[in-house]
């Protein structure tokens, strides 16, 4: 079954791989097509000067970008000699800002200004039936006033429509309607753009986009510059809904690692898509501020995904229930702030300033809980933890210089999109590595499965020897006519002992200590029949609350018996204890019997030793534990088992 999953889930890679190898050529073959043949879109704003808040005027950079801040922004400027020849269209996209664009003589060009929901639908009115009279189209039904009211976008969408709020705006004019408005070649221009939030600083080449182009001239900078990179994205998000959602039901469980990192996945795909289509996404969305709530929404989603994966990385109770609180405050906090949005209240790129400060202090908390667990972690967990944390760094790296940025600019370029993109690939790397590893442990383990059952076969058969029955059967029968009622006593312990070997056939997962501890009584109460008061036991068991593999313990403490304690003339005492460090649990069995040395070789006394080399393969195999022995020459022995904490998550697993 591991192989038939393992299979479907390295042909969905090949199938992606192929899907992204198909993409690049289509996406080369279209920037080829595009680039060669069609008229590429040219800045707007290449000269001119511009007043920030009216002060000083200055000079626009030769590329026409203006990186200052601003609250109101004035530019004038003359378009590229022979626009109006060479171009069709005339673009403008703004995002959270209104805007005014005039003639030399003071004609208005376009617009973007607050204005009520009716006078937006006198002005729709007006040029709908302006551009019906141009096609001589009468027989319209939009014509008619009252039908447009109701059936334009707007007149039926009061929930959304906000006055009040710009959004993300984007207008294709031609430049016939310019001419038409009076447009003329090196005509001076007047750029007048406005940020309505007054505790928001914005940058004039972030907001805002004015560009000359061919005809379509926006659909095809979309499909040459975003298209290729939206496949891109597109198949990502397929990744995160199939791959991994997948790969966490091969090992015949759902592993909460796998789920939310693909749901990461599929919102970091959505969220770049978002942020790629965010100045085009007008040409489909008619209501500007539905656009803007969109991109932040998907911005929120994002983050709440992150939270999260950051939490599906935690194991412990208290530091899952405070991730649980974090994640429920900041999405109750993205819910008022949409509830506000969508009531007209305050929207949302207004109320962002301050979720970024609840995302921060959200993260900050998931991150200290990570860093806190990771110091109680076993050596291999916490190198795998460490990683985990060290992967981050570049997002957070990022965060920290577009911040810096934005106070003291020196780039236009946005570094956390790069920051998120190489955080996001390494996880990529490391899911699919975790991946790889846990189906190579999976096919192990079925591998194993065989030579464990003979081991348990070995084990069972060296534990119920012949001579171990005839002297239980011999001492029994001596209690026959000495004490009955023990005899009756040990008869029932002696058919449970061998029912509970036999059932160690059947049974291939660990088992909980408190079973592995009432079979070694069963098997002690036997052996004090036989050895009397030559033989001792005590227990000091201070934990139980762990698992390992079914008779692992009995051959320890067989050898403490026959071989430690057995061996002395006086006898002596076996002791079974149980302790729990900060690593692992442990149980040890010592004797005070004639001990051996444990650097002499091996003696070759007939016996076989592969009931111990098989304990300690089952050990490691399916807890990762180990067998330490430490012994004195008429002293005693003791055997340590040692069960880190971090195999028994598969072990409790396996177990249950």
């Amino acid at each position: 079954m591991i192989k038939i999953l393992g299979g479907r889930v390295y042909s969905a890679v090949g199938i992606g791989i192929l899907l992204l190898g198909l993409t690049g050529l289509i996406v080369f073959g279209m920037q080829y097509f595009l680039g060669m043949s069609l008229l590429p879109p040219q800045n707007a704003l290449t000269e001119g000067r511009f007043s920030v808040d009216d002060g000083p005027w200055k000079q626009v950079n030769g590329d026409g970008t203006i990186p200052d801040s601003f609250h109101t922004l004035t530019c004038k400027w003359t378009l590229p000699e022979y626009s109006l020849e060479t171009y069709s269209n005339l673009n403008i996209s703004s995002k959270n800002v209104w805007y005014e664009l005039r003639g030399s003589s003071g004609q208005l060009l376009a617009e973007h200004n607050y204005q009520s929901k009716q006078a937006l639908l006198d002005k729709s009115y007006d040029l709908y039936r302006n551009a019906a009279r141009d096609i001589g189209d009468s027989s319209d039904p939009m014509l008619d006033r009252n039908y447009f009211d109701k059936n334009f976008p707007i007149g039926d969408a009061p929930f959304m429509y906000m006055p009040d709020t710009p959004g993300y705006k984007t207008t294709v004019t031609s430049i016939d309607e310019l001419v038409r408005l009076g447009l003329t070649e090196n005509e001076s221009l007047t750029l007048t753009v406005t940020n309505p939030y007054s505790d928001s600083e914005m940058r004039f080449s972030e907001c805002f986009d004015i560009t000359l182009s061919g005809d379509n001239g926006y659909y095809l900078r979309f499909f040459s510059d975003v298209l290729p990179v939206l496949l891109v994205f597109v198949l990502i998000c397929f990744f995160g809904i199939f791959l991994f959602p997948i790969a966490g039901f091969i090992l015949g469980k759902i592993d909460y690692r796998y789920l939310t990192f693909g749901l990461l996945s599929f919102f970091w795909g959505l969220f770049m898509i978002g942020q790629r289509i965010g100045n085009y996404i007008n040409l489909w969305i008619y209501d500007p501020t539905v656009c803007m709530a969109l991109e932040v929404l998907l911005n929120y989603i994002l983050i709440a995904a992150i939270l999260f994966y950051l939490k599906s990385n935690l194991k412990n109770a208290v530091p899952r229930m405070l991730a649980n609180l974090t994640i429920t405050v900041f999405i109750l906090t993205s819910a008022v702030a949409a509830i506000l949005h969508f009531s007209h209240i305050r929207d949302l790129y207004a109320t962002s300033r301050y979720m970024y400060i609840v995302t921060a202090v959200g993260v900050l908390i998931l991150v200290i809980l990570l860093i806190n667990e990771t110091g109680k972690q076993a050596l291999t967990e916490r190198k795998r933890s460490l990683l985990f944390l060290i992967s981050w760094i570049p997002l957070a790296l990022t965060i920290l210089v577009d911040a810096v940025n934005h106070y003291v600019y020196f780039t236009r370029i946005h570094f956390y999109y790069f920051g998120l993109a190489v955080t996001m690939f390494f996880q990529i790397f490391r899911m699919i590595l975790d991946l790889k590893r846990q189906y190579k442990e999976a096919i192990r383990y079925q591998q194993i499965q065989k030579e464990l059952y003979e081991a348990r076969v070995g084990v069972m058969v060296s534990q119920i020897q012949p001579h171990f029955m005839y002297n239980a059967l011999t001492s029994i029968a001596m209690m026959c006519s000495i004490d009955p009622d023990t005899a009756k006593d040990a008869t029932i312990t002696f058919a449970k002992y061998l029912r509970g070997n036999m059932d160690s056939l059947k049974q291939t997962a660990p088992v909980p200590f408190e079973q592995e501890l009432e079979h070694l009584k069963k098997y002690l109460y036997i052996e004090k029949l036989r050895f009397q008061d030559k033989l001792n036991i005590e227990y000091d068991i201070q934990t139980t609350a762990f698992y390992l593999p079914l008779l692992s313990i009995q051959p320890l403490v067989e050898n403490a018996v026959k071989h430690g304690v057995g061996m002395k003339k006086k006898g002596g005492t076996v002791t079974i204890a149980t302790r729990e460090t900060e690593e692992a649990y442990e149980v040890i069995i010592s004797d005070d019997g004639v001990g051996f040395d444990t650097n002499a070789e091996k003696p070759d006394d007939g016996r076989s030793h592969v009931g111990m080399e098989n304990t300690k393969r089952r050990l490691k195999e399916l807890c990762d534990g180990e067998v330490v022995i430490e012994s004195t020459v008429d002293v005693g022995t003791t055997a340590t088992v040692v069960l880190p904490k971090s195999g028994q998550q598969n072990a409790n697993a396996e177990g249950e």
